[in-house]
């Protein structure tokens, strides 16, 4: 099978002859493994083979950024989405944090609205050769855009968001109404423009630690319209749509499965996530992505291989698994651990 059979295969209910194999990399990472061994003229996603490409399109205000100040490892900005951060440098990389909004209130809102409007410039100029490059490799190609509540928050603040979402609800349902309406315009654009993807991925990250951000309630009557609207307009392309949430977001799962996904990324480990409960609940209705807890890949071998050798062989049963990190890979991770992995998921992970 090649990569495109093999993600096709497991998203349409049946066994391939191995499990996928996907993944995300920090660039610090990335930069590590260039001095470990990693060719300097090679993509990681090409050495190791990766089996999905995700494509995207501008989903912001696009409002111009601007600088208020510029050091070595540090800056701070108003960003495309009418927000004031302050990025540091760390080890891992540039860390943001959010410190003021353009939009207040509903009436700032109404001002910016127009901005969430489609035109040619949200679509990538290195979009179609992105694609026509995956398709020559065979690769399961998704069109990846944000769902309603990570970008909204983006524009208004987190703890605003949430207040508004109890005391002012229609006020979000236009904010999620719109942004919806643009990913969508997106989608169309590039699926006009010859973009025919084999499924997609829709990111929007509604968990922290130990628990959602918001209530099981609060996800039914102001989130899951529009993501199944996303996924309704998906599957009448015949696609289907995966559902990538950071943190525990283990209550809304059926929620999720309701709203029309086919699947969920990347089941955080470190959020007490874990595919080998997940399988027995959710396996006949819901492709599991990931868990592999990223810390485990920087211990010993034994560790590497018990982690791997425990949850695929879990998670494979009947299909209905991907191979991922549980959710991007650490630069404390070297790359002979890394080849490693790999190698026990392709063991263990065949049929």
């Amino acid at each position: 099978m090649n990569a495109h059979e093999r993600v096709a295969t497991v998203l349409n209910g049946g066994i391939p002859d191995r499990v996928p194999i996907h993944d995300g990399y920090w660039q610090t990472t990335i930069e590590r493994w260039r001095r470990e061994g990693l060719p300097a003229d090679v993509a990681p996603q090409d050495y190791f083979g990766l089996e999905m490409v995700w494509i995207a399109g501008d989903w912001t205000l696009q409002l111009p950024e601007r600088a208020v100040s510029q050091g070595e490892h540090s800056r701070t900005y108003w960003d495309e989405m009418g927000a004031l951060r302050s990025d540091l440098r760390t080890d891992i990389g540039w860390t943001s944090q959010w410190r003021d909004f353009s939009i207040k209130s509903r009436e700032d809102w109404l001002k910016y609205k127009e901005r969430m409007a489609f035109n040619p410039s949200r679509i990538p100029a290195s979009a179609m050769a992105r694609y026509e490059r995956a398709r020559v490799q065979d690769k399961f190609i998704c069109y990846q855009a944000h769902g309603c509540f990570h970008p909204t928050w983006m524009k208004i603040g987190m703890e605003q968001e949430m207040m508004w979402m109890l005391e002012q609800p229609e006020w979000m349902h236009e904010m999620f109404a719109a942004h919806t309406t643009l990913i969508l315009d997106i989608f169309d654009a590039m699926w006009e423009m010859g973009m025919a993807f084999d499924g997609a991925l829709i990111a929007d990250d509604l968990g922290y630690q130990a628990s959602p951000l918001i209530s099981p309630r609060l996800y039914r009557e102001l989130v899951l319209p529009y993501h199944k609207q996303v996924c309704d307009h998906l599957a009448e392309r015949g696609l289907k749509a995966m559902l990538h949430s950071d943190g525990n977001v283990a209550p809304l799962i059926p929620l999720f499965i309701d709203a029309g996904f086919a699947g969920l990324h990347p089941l955080e480990a470190k959020a007490g996530l874990d595919v080998r409960q997940l399988k027995p609940q959710y396996g006949d209705r819901l492709v599991l992505f990931g868990n592999i807890d990223a810390r485990k890949l920087s211990g010993t071998k034994e560790e590497i291989e018990e982690e791997i050798a425990d949850k695929v062989t879990a998670a494979k049963q009947g299909g209905g698994y991907i191979y991922h990190s549980d959710h991007s890979v650490p630069n404390s991770v070297s790359f002979e651990n890394y080849c490693f992995a790999l190698d026990c998921v392709k063991r263990y992970g065949a049929y």
